[in-house]
């Protein structure tokens, strides 16, 4: 998980000595609300890289089994990877620092995931909600929490874009139905995936560049097809996760659509014993015709 640890807590302290004596700020604050732990249950925030937060939080919530249940629900949507800075974001606001002054986001950090964020929300028939109005959070000369990822050291990850269609790993059912589905898209490969930890909530997986096998290659070169099936595991998380199904590693065909400068993947089939229907698809596959080619 992100942690916010050494720099980021020592530029904010920074910050408040510039800022000045909170003075009569500071008594209020420590009259009307409380420092507290933040709770293993709360997985939103909990080991953000600092572990005291301040209740009520900016969003009002004035329990912290309130926090707990309010804050499970951006889970998803942290799952989805939608931008790097998500998580510093939501827990700014929902596990706020137990400082002497209540420190906001800073509205461009709001703006930038609100950009790659909403569109995904969108998907699932959510708005953007009220609370999180960008309007509402100081300009970047004020005081507030600015983003963490720049163009510089971010630039190796792209943003992932809004897909409304989940997938998910297909079952086997006829060698015909998944030949159909090979002519059907631009590439389709045999891969083998790694999980590189099972410690956090959100997962990094890599591709075994030894087990690559190229069944069709579309518009892309044989030679580009690794790269951008990586991008697709950095980019792609919920993806990935559920056709690697908690596992370590495994082996699958995968098939999608080259689209400008990525890849994605719209169907995936666990290479396995029992998949015999699989099986006889990749051994008729070099030799198949797809009817635009019979044509």
């Amino acid at each position: 998980p992100l942690r916010l640890g050494g720099p980021w807590l020592l530029g904010v302290l920074v910050c408040l000595l510039l800022w000045g004596s909170p003075g009569a700020w500071a008594s209020y604050l420590r009259r009307s609300s409380s420092c507290m732990p933040i709770p293993h249950r709360m997985a939103l925030c909990y080991d953000i890289g600092y572990s005291e937060m301040r209740i009520p939080n900016l969003l009002e919530h004035e329990t912290m089994p309130e926090v707990i249940q309010q804050s499970s629900s951006w889970l998803p949507l942290l799952a989805r990877e939608c931008h790097p800075d998500a998580r510093i974001f939501l827990c700014s606001l929902f596990a706020p620092i137990c400082l002497d002054r209540s420190i906001y986001p800073c509205r461009s950090l709001c703006e930038a995931v609100k950009r790659s964020c909403a569109p995904v929300m969108a998907c699932y028939g959510y708005p953007w909600p009220e609370i999180l109005n960008c309007n509402k959070f100081p300009a970047d000369h004020e005081l507030c929490i600015a983003a963490v990822s720049t163009d510089e050291n971010s630039s190796s990850r792209r943003m992932p874009r809004a897909s409304c269609k989940d997938c998910e790993l297909e079952e086997a059912s006829t060698a015909r139905e998944i030949l159909e589905n090979l002519c059907a898209n631009d590439f389709a490969v045999k891969i083998r995936i790694l999980r590189k930890n099972m410690t956090t909530t959100i997962s990094d997986f890599d591709l075994d560049p030894s087990r690559v096998e190229v069944l069709k290659h579309g518009p892309l070169l044989r030679t580009e097809i690794p790269g951008r099936l990586q991008q697709w595991l950095d980019i792609d998380a919920t993806c990935v996760h559920n056709i690697m199904r908690g596992t370590h590693a495994g082996v699958f065909i995968v098939s999608g659509e080259v689209q400008s400068d990525k890849v994605v993947v719209n169907k995936a089939y666990a290479w396995q014993k029992k998949n015999r229907n699989l099986h006889q698809a990749v051994r008729r596959w070099k030799h198949h015709r797809c009817p635009e080619q019979a044509g």
